[in-house]
């Protein structure tokens, strides 16, 4: 049996600061689309944002349903919502934020396994890195320079 290693890169920031003019920008849109987020049950809203290759900012927020399998995470509501609208565009970076309604939530929040798939199948499909913000309610965060870093043996057809 012969053993491998699998390393991961991805940057750390404090603040928003840190960040470039564009990302702090994208940042601002998934924090501004957690606001609008349909959380009755679990109180726990997720916006998220992506930037699409013609500069085009899409916003989208979780939406929950008493039904739990039948809502959808913040990160599939932006990312179709994107591909439907813009089939030719590539996305370029998505950012990622959670908060809970009291605000005692304060670490960053990873996409579930169904998110990490979509994301996982348009990155391969657009052949170009999908980049990943994911922000904390302290407004400090990690960048991943592609979905591989959050699932780095996908599923592929």
């Amino acid at each position: 049996m012969k053993k491998e290693y699998l390393g991961l890169e991805y940057y750390i920031f404090d603040n928003l600061e840190e960040l470039d003019k564009k990302d702090k920008e994208l940042v601002k849109n998934a924090i501004d689309a957690s606001t609008r987020a349909y959380a009755p049950y679990s109180k726990f809203h997720v916006g998220a944002a992506v930037r699409l290759s013609n500069d085009i900012i899409i916003q989208g927020n979780n939406q929950e349903n008493a039904a739990y399998p039948s809502g959808l995470c913040a990160e599939r509501v932006t990312l179709f919502y994107a591909h439907s609208r813009y089939p030719n565009e590539v996305i370029v970076t998505i950012a990622i934020y959670a908060n809970n309604e009291d605000n005692t939530y304060k670490d960053i929040v990873t996409p579930c396994g169904a998110c990490r798939q979509v994301m996982a199948e348009i990155q391969s499909a657009q052949k170009k890195p999908l980049r990943v913000i994911l922000l904390s309610p302290t407004n400090s965060g990690i960048i991943l320079p592609s979905i591989d870093v959050l699932l780095p043996f996908q599923f592929e057809l």
